[in-house]
């Protein structure tokens, strides 16, 4: 019998700064949840507004994988490694905090919001060296079937991460079905959907809502509308 808990989308912390307008899923800066700490390995899953031409100033991370996937409009990105990159929907990127980390995100964009997920994972181990990549996906290769974004180092399909994690986008079409198999079996699965509603496990969901399921190796999807979703397999132990 799988184990599941849903997080509701009005249920997410929410911290309003004027220029940044913030979602949180689990316990982040001033929001605490004592039941909402973390999902396994999975410890930060944000859903960011900033406003044109602001940011986040340059401030450090350490032994975290920190994953940005912008749903909207343009982030700028500089790092202590010297990448100075932006990044826009469609692109994922990944940066290894590791041994430590600075850097800073800014709206590229003077005159329009972007909003991204920020996403933090626990690392399969501590004191790597850091890194950073990212990669450009096309839309068009989710529909009614997953694309893998992020994977391990031995699978080459996503970006790598220094975690047994596997992340997937999936656009679905109304009525569509399928099922999603875990790589791990001991691994756990969280779903936040992006875009519209569907049904998982048997479970209604909408927009920005999260669903955690542990102890199984499948789920059932099933779309009711076009939807969008982003699929997180973790390791429900972390180290």
């Amino acid at each position: 019998m799988n184990n599941t808990i849903i997080h509701k989308s009005e249920s997410r912390g929410h911290a309003n700064h004027g220029w940044l307008d913030s979602h949180h899923t689990f316990s982040f800066a001033n929001y605490y949840h004592p039941e909402r700490i973390h999902f396994g390995a999975l410890r930060v899953l944000n859903d960011d507004i900033v406003e044109g031409g602001k940011g986040f100033g340059t401030h450090p991370h350490d032994n975290m994988e920190i994953i940005s996937i912008p749903l909207s409009g343009d982030l700028e990105h500089r790092d202590s490694m010297g990448n100075t990159t932006v990044i826009k929907q469609g692109d994922v990127q990944i940066m290894s905090a590791g041994t430590g980390i600075q850097h800073s995100e800014f709206n590229h964009n003077k005159n329009e919001k972007v909003n991204f997920l920020q996403i933090w994972v626990f690392p399969k181990q501590h004191g790597i060296n850091p890194g950073y990549d990212q990669k450009t996906f096309n839309s068009e290769d989710r529909i009614n079937k997953f694309q893998q974004i992020v994977s391990p180092e031995n699978d080459a399909e996503g970006i790598t991460i220094h975690q047994d994690a596997w992340f997937n986008l999936i656009n679905l079409t109304n009525d569509f079905e399928t099922n999603y198999q875990l790589n791990k079996n001991e691994n756990g699965i969280y779903v936040f959907v992006l875009e519209g509603d569907v049904i998982i496990n048997g479970n209604k969901l909408s927009r920005r809502d999260g669903i955690g399921i542990t102890e199984t190796e499948t789920i059932s999807i099933k779309a009711n509308s076009s939807c969008e979703l982003l699929i997180m397999e973790v390791p429900m132990t972390i180290n």
